[in-house]
């Protein structure tokens, strides 16, 4: 029997009114644990609408997230739903940001290493713009903290720059601009 959690995802689209209303949904019923259990499960059918509303709740709450960090990190690899994929991507950039900041969240270095690896193979492999791009700039803030993150980066991102669209190149251009 459906929850009314599941019920709400899968009626929902990809509207952001929708995503937003799914994640004030699980923020004012405080059903966090079971947002994660559904995108975290990816073979379940409504595992990418479920990361939709994770992606908002982090943009705005990101410490809700926190108890959820090792799980996110360890079955990371095995998103591969293109709509799933680039939330949890953007996700990453919202960790990587606020793992920077003084009163951020504070990742292990073995979660820095696993979210890094991801974001390199996410770089590499053949995935969608937005996700390459969110990749892209989550490893540059990591690169602030690691410096050989910048000469991985730099390769991949000239070689890879022209064989997108025009909004890659521009993300492509802004980063390697900044890597100088």
């Amino acid at each position: 029997m459906k929850t009314d959690l599941e019920h709400k995802l899968t009626a929902s689209n990809a509207l952001r009114k929708q995503r937003m209303s799914n994640c004030n949904y699980v923020i004012k019923h405080n059903l966090i644990k079971e947002l994660t259990h559904i995108a975290f499960s990816v073979s379940d059918e409504n595992h990418f609408k479920a990361f939709w509303a994770l992606e908002f709740i982090c943009e705005k709450k990101l410490k809700l997230f926190t108890p959820y960090l090792a799980d996110f990190c360890e079955i990371l690899p095995n998103v591969t739903h293109d709509s799933a994929l680039r939330s949890a991507t953007k996700i990453c950039l919202f960790l990587a940001k606020s793992n920077r900041r003084k009163n951020g969240i504070t990742l292990t270095q073995e979660q820095e290493h696993q979210l890094i690896e991801n974001m390199i193979d996410r770089l590499i492999q053949d995935e969608k713009v937005a996700s390459k791009v969110y990749a892209m700039k989550a490893l540059f803030v990591f690169g602030k903290k690691y410096d050989w993150i910048y000469e991985e980066l730099k390769p991949i991102i000239t070689q890879d720059a022209f064989e997108h669209s025009y909004a890659y190149q521009a993300s492509a251009r802004n980063i390697l601009k900044r890597l100088k």
